[in-house]
């Protein structure tokens, strides 16, 4: 059994008027390797911590994706395959389709500023 440590705060919010609470360190048990893992907490804890911590991880891929202009499907494409605990390689982004999409996403509004900020750029070349 091995002990580790986790430090937290509360970071202060002007907008709200809170105060930094914190921070505050705890130490707890854990095993020195999975099976020792499993033998303390049970196979279904460290299975649903290790899903969960996953879960956060494609999300920020997902995220990722988003941001650079994939399209759900291609953002799928991209992680059907994902393993846990392996990085995943930074996607080659079409920049012409990635606008192409951010464009389809847009709202009515958005799409007449791009339609006129790409207007005024090739009025310029």
């Amino acid at each position: 059994m091995v002990k580790i440590t986790a430090t937290a705060k509360v970071p202060a919010n002007e907008k709200k008027g809170t105060k930094e609470l914190g921070p505050c360190t705890v130490s707890v048990n854990t095993g020195k390797d999975v099976k020792e893992m499993v033998a303390l907490f049970g196979d279904e804890a460290v299975k649903s911590n290790a899903e969960a911590n996953w879960i956060v991880t494609l999300q920020s891929n997902i995220r990722a994706g988003l941001k650079r202009g994939e399209t759900p499907e291609q953002i799928q494409e991209r992680l059907k395959d994902a393993k846990m605990g392996v990085a995943q390689k930074g996607a080659k982004v079409d920049p012409v389709q990635a606008y192409l999409a951010q464009f389809q996403s847009a709202t009515p509004e958005e799409q007449k500023k791009m339609l006129a900020d790409l207007q005024s750029r090739a009025a310029k070349k």
